[in-house]
Parts: structure tokens; sequence; C-alpha cells
């Protein structure tokens, strides 16, 4: 899901009752979707916090970037909410992973962390429990590096020529980052942004000289 958001039709939004324990809302849409219907819709009032997850499987590194989870929280932060994002490392794609357990530690940290403030983006991943309980808490920052990755190529049932993504992340970061510090057993708490901005980049580029005859045509 990413950051997407749904423009070119309408949401559809129903209320649900989950054994009476539970009352909400489920969406037809995206993540960011449905942050942005319950803020300007669904919810009347001030919102203390954000929090999306748990999600099934780890949003550390560039992943950061295709989660529709951490969208959420982004969503939350474009809207001047306290947001927090929680994940869980699994075994493998579509393995479930101890959700109890899991709410569990995130339970603890949030009370740590508590008050988020309104525009924070506070990205949580839980290690995998499978292999023990978790070494610690690391507040360490996103890593950059992308993934030892390639595409298998295969057929499918159909006969058609199809590819499958497959790979592993780097693990050469110089310093701690969330990556390396989850896959060495530890809970990562990682502040993040929505402005992507390069400001160094962007002072750089404004000492380059704009005449205003540049777009001219007429002049060569």
């Amino acid at each position: 899901a990413s950051h997407s958001i749904t423009y070119s039709r309408p949401l559809v939004c129903n209320k649900v009752d989950i054994d009476g324990r539970f009352t909400g809302f489920s969406v037809q849409g995206s993540p960011a979707d449905c942050v942005k219907l319950a803020v300007m819709q669904l919810h009347d009032g001030p919102i203390d916090l954000l929090v999306a997850g748990i999600n099934n499987g780890a949003n550390v590194g560039i992943n950061v970037y295709y989660s529709g989870t951490v969208a959420a929280a982004m969503e939350g932060a474009l809207l001047e909410i306290p947001a927090v994002a929680m994940s869980l490392a699994v075994e493998a794609p579509g393995v479930s992973g101890d959700f109890e357990k899991a709410a569990g530690y995130c339970t603890k940290i949030l009370k740590k962390l508590m008050p988020v403030k309104s525009g924070d983006v506070i990205n949580i991943n839980i290690p995998q429990l499978s292999k023990g309980e978790p070494k610690g808490v690391r507040v360490v920052p996103q890593s950059s590096k992308g993934f030892d990755e390639y595409y298998i190529r295969q057929k499918n049932e159909q006969g058609q020529t199809v590819f499958q993504l497959a790979g592993e992340p780097h693990h050469t970061d110089e310093t701690p980052t969330d990556t390396m510090s989850l896959v060495e057993g530890f809970i990562t708490i990682t502040a993040l942004a929505p402005d992507m901005t390069n400001h160094e980049k962007t002072r750089q580029l404004e000492q380059i000289k704009w005449p205003r005859t540049y777009f001219d045509n007429s002049v060569r």
C-alpha cells in the first residue's frame, strides 16, 4: 500500500463489532485512507495518539518507504496527530508472529515514550520472538542500505513467465541501525519525519544562478 490514498473512487466504510469486545470501522482503502477518513469524518474531538499496527513483518531500513503501517503513522503526523508505527519481525512472509507477546512489549514501550508530541512519528520494531526474548531496546537511526536482491524467473500454472523478488538485507552498517539491531535481537525505536527534504543539497542548489532570460527561446 505504501503511502497511497484513494482519490478516483469513493471509500466503502462499514461499522464492525468483534464478539462485543471491540467496535470499530472497516475501510476498503489503504492504511493512509483509514487515517484520513477517521480523522476527518468518523471521529469527533481531539485524538491523543494514533497507533498503526502491529504489522506482521518488520518495517526497518528502506522497507519503511514501502510500508502501509508506517504510511498510516506518517499520515497522522501530517494531520498533526502523535503517531506510532508498530511491527513484528517474523520467520517468513505469511508466517504469523506472536502478537499477544509483541503487544505486551509495545505497551511497555509506549508507556515509557509518552507523551508523544503532535507531528512525531515513532517507528517500533519487535524482533523475531520465536528466537527468544529481546536482548533489550535500542534507539537507532533508519538504515539507508538496500538489499542483496534479485528476481527468480518462474512459470505459473497458466504457463506465463513470472518473476519472484528474493534477497536479504545488507549487513554492512558501520554504526548500529534499525536493520542490524533488529537482526541482532533488539527492539528498535526510530524517530521518523514526513519532511524528505535534503536540506544540505537544497542549499547547494540555491547557489545556481537562474537568469530571467534562461527559458526565453529568442535568446541564444
